[in-house]
């Protein structure tokens, strides 16, 4: 019994803490009371001691009386300053703050005009600017309403880029507004029409580039000879031939080689529907490639004959500055235009491909006429996708995007072809646009509501230019040599008559 008491006792001491004895308790809680006070007491007077410099550091500056200095220094107060707003144009706010300018796209290039908001003067060169890397296409699409300016434009850009080494080609020229500027610069325009003696043989061997030797020469020659009867037969046609068709012309084409040192697109015409025993062993290719013969027969016996069935009178010179295709005396007939397109196209080819031909401008006036044949649109498209390849920048030009809308149905080929020149074109500007033309436009370019609220209010010369993701309004500027070469409306600007100016003279005041 007292074994267990002493166990229990045991147990107890060991488990339990001694009683701390009260005095020593008290004095602990004393000692850190004392030591938070110091600490609280040291921060105070640190706060004093800052407080104390602050205090003199402020009665040591000097301030203006309230009532301001007198003498020289009068109407200084320590008041708040207060003025109206102040409000401005951004072309005079430009000065103050430069910053909000566009930088623009440099000064190496052709002079374009003036940059509207910022002031400065305005350049563009596509090659420069693919070789900065801003852009990555070096075509040109330009659109505007009649008179607003975009022909001069586009004939500012070729011209004045010729002096530094370009070249110009323009493949149609419907209107014939380009040859009087051909001709003013050095270069020369070819005109083609029913009733003249200028004959353009789609067969002919064209340029030849310099480094070709003869084995690739006869093979490059044979593909474009045979690409091009395909392309006037299909344009003809309006339709795609057919594997038959194909084989007719390929064997009329080489016959006609074979046993002619000029050959000459009558001659192809008599093959395909009169085969020689030679070519056609077997009497079939007379029926497959009649419908190609009828077809071809038309462009050296039909309405469309005159022009396409003898040598050629006029060639195609491509160290000219600028060589244009005047196709005013055929504008009334698009199937002969198409033609003589599909020809030119082919006669450039040539020269494109021979690397040491330099850089160059392909010009497409009047696209919504071009663009309605199937045979030159994928030409068209071939060249535009290859321009980097080639070294040239392609200019389309239109009088209202929606022009795109007419070219084949909704969701076809063709539809796809034209939709994808706009696409391959980093630069786009357009000019003045009719109201209702508005919602196309700005779909198609991706325009801002900004950009396109300010299309209806462009003056003449005036033009929004999408250079890629950037926008710059650009006021175009004419020499007056320029004015008079490029002026296409001539006609309405032109004088009276000499006798109704005398008549006119002869008349009294009251009679005016």
């Amino acid at each position: 019994m007292k074994r267990r008491t002493d166990d229990r006792i045991l147990s107890t001491v060991l488990v339990s803490p001694p009683r701390e004895r009260r005095g020593r308790r008290h004095a602990r809680k004393d000692a850190a009371k004392s030591l938070i006070a110091g600490a609280i007491a040291e921060q105070k007077a640190l706060g004093r001691a800052y407080a104390r410099e602050l205090q003199a550091e402020q009665n040591a500056a000097e301030f203006l009386p309230r009532s301001g200095e007198s003498g020289p220094a009068a109407l200084r107060t320590p008041g708040r300053l207060r003025l109206p707003r102040h409000q401005d144009t951004s072309a005079t706010l430009a000065g103050a703050y430069p910053f909000l300018a566009e930088g623009g796209t440099g000064s190496e290039g052709v002079f374009v005009g003036q940059d509207l908001y910022s002031g400065s003067s305005f350049v563009y060169d596509p090659w420069v600017l693919y070789s900065r890397g801003m852009i990555t296409a070096p075509n040109v699409v330009i659109a505007g309403i009649v008179g607003a300016g975009k022909s001069s434009l586009a004939k500012s850009l070729y011209t004045r880029s010729i002096p530094f080494g370009r070249r110009v080609y323009v493949p149609g020229d419907p209107k014939g507004e380009h040859t009087a500027v051909a001709e003013a610069v050095g270069g020369k325009a070819i005109a083609l029409g029913h009733g003249m003696a200028t004959r353009l043989n789609p067969l002919d061997e064209g340029h030849r580039p310099a480094d070709l030797d003869d084995t690739e020469w006869r093979a490059q020659l044979a593909a474009r000879r045979r690409d091009l009867l395909g392309a006037l037969a299909e344009t003809v046609l309006e339709r795609r031939l057919t594997p038959l068709e194909h084989t007719a012309l390929d064997v009329a084409l080489e016959d006609t080689v074979r046993s002619s040192d000029v050959p000459v697109l009558p001659m192809v015409v008599d093959r395909l529907l009169s085969p020689t025993a030679r070519a056609d062993p077997a009497s079939r290719l007379t029926e497959d490639g009649r419908l190609a013969g009828h077809a071809l027969r038309r462009l050296v016996a039909g309405d469309l004959a005159g022009l396409f069935d003898g040598p050629s009178t006029v060639r195609f010179d491509p160290t000219l500055p600028m060589v244009s295709l005047d196709l005013s005396r055929v504008s009334e007939n698009a199937t002969l235009i198409s033609v003589l397109m599909t020809c030119a196209s082919a006669w450039m080819e040539s020269a494109l491909l021979d690397p040491t031909g330099g850089q160059r401008w392909v010009i497409y006036d009047e696209a919504w006429r071009l663009m309605a044949h199937p045979a030159l649109l994928r030409r068209m498209d071939a060249h535009w996708r290859l321009a980097r390849h080639y070294g040239i920048a392609n200019m389309l030009i239109f009088h209202k995007l929606s022009d795109l809308d007419n070219v084949g149905d909704q969701g076809s080929a063709m539809r796809a072809l034209a939709s994808s020149l706009l696409a391959n074109a980093e630069t786009r500007i357009v000019y003045r646009q009719e109201s209702d033309q508005l919602g196309s436009a700005a779909a198609a370019l991706g325009l801002t509501g900004t950009e396109e609220a300010l299309l209806p209010t462009l003056g003449t010369g005036q033009g929004l230019w999408r250079i890629k993701h950037r926008s710059f309004v650009v006021q175009h500027q004419l020499h007056p040599a320029e004015l008079a070469l490029f002026d296409t409306a001539g006609r309405m600007h032109a004088q009276r008559p000499e006798h109704l100016e005398n008549e006119d003279s002869t008349r009294g005041d009251g009679d005016r």
